[in-house]
This record gives C-alpha cells, sequence and structure tokens, in this order.
C-alpha cells in the first residue's frame, strides 16, 4: 500500500541508498536532497517545492507533477516527456536542466526563469507564450517546435531556424536574435 505524505519537510536527505517511498506526496518541501539516478517513476508530486536539489539521472517514468516548482535544482539528462500528462504542471526557476529533454510535450505558457538549458531537447514541443527569463539555450536544440508568443527577450545563446519552427509573434531582443539567422551562414557586424 503506497503511503500519503503531507506537508512533510525533506532537510538534507539522501535518497540514493534508501529511495524515497512511492506514494504521494502533497505541499511537501524537499530542500538540499539527493536524489540523482533516483527511481521517483510512479509517484506523485501535488503542490510540492524542490529547492537545491540534485535529481539529475532520475528516473520520471509515469512520474506526476502537479504544480510542483523547481528552484535552483541540479537536474541533469531528465527525460520530461516520460512523466505522466495528467494535470502536469511545474516550473523552474534558477536550474541547471542541461541534456533534458522535453520531446514533443505541450508546455503553453511554461515559465523558465534563470538557469541553463544547454543542449536541452525541446523537439516538437509547443511552447506557445512560454517565457524564457535570462536562460543560457546553448545548443538546445528546436525542431517544428512551437514558439508562438513566446517570450526570448532575456534568453541567449540560442540558435532557432525559423524555416523549421513556428515563431510567429515570438517576442526575441538585441543582440542574441542573431541567433535566428545562424541557419544562413551570415555574418553579422556592428555599423
Amino acid at each position: 500500500m503506497e503511503q500519503l505524505y503531507t506537508d512533510a519537510a525533506f532537510d538534507r536527505q539522501d535518497f540514493r541508498g534508501a529511495p524515497l517511498p512511492k506514494g504521494e506526496y502533497e505541499n511537501c518541501v524537499f530542500r538540499h536532497c539527493e536524489l540523482s539516478g533516483a527511481d521517483l517513476g510512479g509517484i506523485l508530486f501535488v503542490e510540492c517545492v524542490f529547492s537545491g536539489c540534485n535529481l539529475s539521472m532520475a528516473n520520471l517514468k509515469a512520474t506526476v507533477f502537479r504544480d510542483v516548482q523547481f528552484k535552483d535544482c541540479k537536474m541533469l539528462g531528465l527525460h520530461f516527456e516520460d512523466c505522466d500528462t495528467f494535470g502536469r504542471q511545474f516550473s523552474f526557476e534558477g536550474c541547471t536542466l542541461n541534456h533534458v529533454s522535453f520531446y514533443q510535450m505541450k508546455l503553453k505558457k511554461m515559465v523558465f526563469r534563470g538557469g541553463t538549458l544547454r543542449e536541452a531537447d525541446f523537439t516538437g514541443c509547443d511552447l506557445t507564450g512560454a517565457v524564457f527569463d535570462g536562460c543560457d539555450l546553448r545548443d538546445a536544440r528546436f525542431d517544428n517546435t512551437i514558439l508562438e508568443k513566446a517570450d526570448l527577450r532575456k534568453a541567449f545563446n540560442y540558435s532557432i531556424d525559423p524555416t523549421i519552427n513556428r515563431v510567429k509573434k515570438a517576442r526575441f531582443a538585441l543582440p542574441a536574435v542573431v541567433g535566428l539567422l545562424d541557419r544562413f551562414d551570415i555574418l553579422v557586424e556592428p555599423a
């Protein structure tokens, strides 16, 4: 029988040797916990906060994230497309999300605030109205991605091909907007 954890706080716990018990976690806070490589498959997180945790390479197969906040977390190599899609909602602030995959996910109005998304895979994603506020998108993959009305004014190091992605009414700012021209192999120089 799976456990129900409500209003619990987990501080500086290492779940690599003793796995996080399967169950439902509601309104729980995880602070500076070690969850790298952990099996989070099938666990339900509702209105939880992960702060300063390491979730790198964790298994997210059928994991449920509903109204979950990730703050200043290390989250390398995660496959968010493996999560349960019902009611899925999460946000990221100051997180290291390098080498993560959001393959073909619907992430409308998703907010990525600060942090890095280097080599993140957004192939086939719907990022309509998404916000990338202060995000490093070096080598992030955008392929058949919907970026309509997305806000990338404070994002940097991106390379987005407007011929294979939908960018209508997306917002960009100088000088990073030259990342839309990478495909054309042209030189842009100051006047």
